[in-house]
């Protein structure tokens, strides 16, 4: 495959011993075993090889393809404008794709555009869904790994986490409760002199107030100095309340998808032009509660990612080894043969969940995909970080222990859109879908 599709070997011959064969091969297989059933991502396919036949697509499927179109861009909130649809049009007729390396699903090009906003249909979808007197979650998260739309965001977020009940009818009071429940806890555990906290307790508060700062430094959004309280604030009231974690940097940057989210239902526009100054006590206090009771759903699934010695991302971290191995076995030699440990890079990934390695406009799009996972992230995330890692195959294989070392602590993500996120998401569900049923594929 090529260096964005993160296969091994050259030219598509056709000896079984032939790496790009092989993972033909099983392309083949793969898209005839999903016949008939849709794609909950946009997938873009790319090898050098001859064309595969595409997979047929569900009638489900058919309806979806055109759902998503220009610009979600950076912007959270509602009524907010489209953003640069003309520009995005403008870098796609001067960059058409090579049709000599490049074979793409039917319209893929439609489905994967360098910037997204949703059409009439799709909000349609969600709103239908929204509307239910108890929402059916298994269809709102299919709808939803796809992207969505950012001033339902809010909603669909508390939903998909548990901390909204799908009942329509308890979900006010349920969410008046948590909130009040979470300025109590502040109270008791983040409003008193520090000779009331232990030495500990001390210790731990220094650190999230030394964090903060450092929390996504290139988005000046995050230095205003109330954001800052409030990141800590959360932090440690939810490191006090979990005690078998307590805080673990890294945790400060799951904060900040759902601050930026849940302050979006009161900010309009751009992040950059909102301001502190248009909240209300009650709004700051009600925003803090949901991202509270949402980074507390959140990380129930992955508690011994952040336990002492954090053995859950060193799982993952070998997992992803073992996968890469298989999808890209020259990409693999190469790092072994250069004493490149995945620890060194990947660690990172799994601990910050890539918000430091994406630019922060496409960290909410990621997490909608995360969320709608589930229960099933931590087994995804494997397949996200491996087409992530891949989309660099051809590169990595030219470089040294040191050069690889540099490349991968500074990826050259800066100008990413959400074309070249959907490219990360889609591969990773093609290889979860090919490998899932096949244990034995990543076994040693």
């Amino acid at each position: 495959m090529s260096g964005g599709g993160g296969g091994g070997g050259g030219g598509g011959g056709g000896s079984p011993n032939n790496t790009e064969w092989r993972f033909n091969q099983t392309l083949r297989n793969v898209q005839g075993m999903l016949k008939g059933r849709s794609f909950p991502g946009k997938v873009l396919l790319t090898r050098r090889s001859e064309p595969l036949s595409p997979p047929e697509y569900s009638p489900r499927y058919e309806n979806d393809r055109d759902e998503y179109e220009q610009n979600e861009g950076s912007q959270e909130g509602k009524g907010q404008a489209s953003g640069n649809t003309a520009d995005s049009m403008s870098a796609k007729k001067s960059n058409p794709p090579s049709t000599s390396s490049t074979n793409s699903l039917p319209d893929a090009q439609g489905l994967v555009s360098g910037a997204r906003a949703t059409d009439s249909a799709r909000i349609a979808k969600f709103t239908n869904e929204l509307s239910r007197p108890a929402v059916i979650l298994d269809k709102l998260r299919e709808l939803s790994w796809s992207g969505v739309p950012p001033y339902m965001r809010p909603n669909i977020w508390r939903l998909l986490l548990g901390y909204a009940p799908p009942n329509a009818d308890r979900r006010e009071g349920v969410l008046t409760r948590k909130r009040l429940e979470y300025v109590e806890c502040v109270s008791q555990y983040y409003d008193i002199p520090d000779t009331e906290r232990s030495d500990e307790e001390i210790n731990m508060l220094r650190q999230i107030a030394v964090d903060c700062p450092r929390t996504v430094p290139d988005v000046t959004f995050f230095q205003h100095p109330q954001i800052q309280k409030s990141l800590e604030r959360i932090l440690y009231t939810w490191a006090i309340r979990h005690p078998a974690s307590g805080y673990v940097q890294g945790i400060n940057d799951l904060l900040t998808p759902f601050l930026v989210v849940f302050l979006s239902e009161h900010l309009e526009g751009n992040m950059d032009t909102w301001s502190m100054e248009k909240l209300s006590p009650q709004d700051v206090s009600n925003i803090e509660a949901d991202c509270y009771w949402c980074l507390s759903k959140f990380l129930d699934g992955m508690q011994d990612h952040y336990t002492f010695a954090q053995p859950g991302i060193q799982r993952l971290v070998f997992r992803l080894k073992e996968l890469v191995h298989r999808i890209d076995e020259p990409v693999s030699k190469h790092m072994e043969e250069q004493g490149l440990d995945f620890l060194q890079f990947a660690f990172r990934w799994f601990n910050c969940l890539m918000i430091r390695e994406i630019p922060f406009h496409l960290v909410t799009r990621l997490w909608d995909t995360y969320l709608a996972e589930g229960d099933y992230l931590p087994d995804f995330l494997v397949y996200i970080s491996a087409s992530f890692l891949l989309t660099w195959s051809d590169k990595l294989k030219k470089l040294d222990f040191q050069e690889m070392v540099m490349f991968l602590q500074h990826l050259p993500t800066r100008n990413w859109a959400h074309h070249e996120l959907e490219m990360v998401l889609s591969r990773a569900y093609m290889w979860h879908t090919m490998f899932k049923s096949s244990p034995s594929h990543l076994a040693s």
